[in-house]
């Protein structure tokens, strides 16, 4: 299935959506066709390659402080791999461990493997002996999109 453009009412593009979201969209009358495949036609419509929203939609929370922590999140930042040896990751790990006041932030975690992750324990990466291979940070929407 192929996907279609959403842009907003003024032409700021905003995600990508499925064709048939993109043609329940053009039914609801929220969007109109703004981009088509020529000679192709779905029903009444021409099938879509870009919609645009009827209405404008605020986008302000793409501007703000960054995506909300989360497990995914930092699996996707990270690439999946594991911030101590660079194989596949499966687990989070607290760089100041929970047990010591560390929190689910973006700079206190890394995605890790089961090894690793055990190994580290209850204790910082110095304290084990553990490199850190990559240096956590906030990731903006638009590179966790990406990922």
């Amino acid at each position: 299935m192929t996907a279609v453009l959403v842009l907003n009412a003024d032409l700021g593009p905003l995600h990508r959506v499925t064709l048939r979201h993109a043609v329940r969209m053009l039914l609801r009358e929220v969007a109109v066709v703004h981009e088509s495949e020529p000679d192709r036609l779905i029903g009444v419509y021409p099938m879509p390659k870009v919609v645009r929203l009827v209405s404008y939609v605020v986008t302000r929370w793409r501007f703000g402080n960054g995506p909300a922590w989360s497990r995914a999140g930092v699996h996707a930042r990270d690439g999946r791999r594991c911030g101590y040896c660079g194989k596949d990751a499966t687990t989070i790990d607290h760089i100041l461990p929970r047990s010591r006041g560390g929190r689910n932030t973006w700079k206190n975690t890394v995605a890790a493997c089961t090894v690793c992750n055990q190994r580290k324990g209850d204790r910082t990466p110095a304290e084990a002996g553990m490199v850190l291979r990559i240096q956590p940070s906030v990731p903006t929407w638009h590179a966790l999109a990406q990922r």
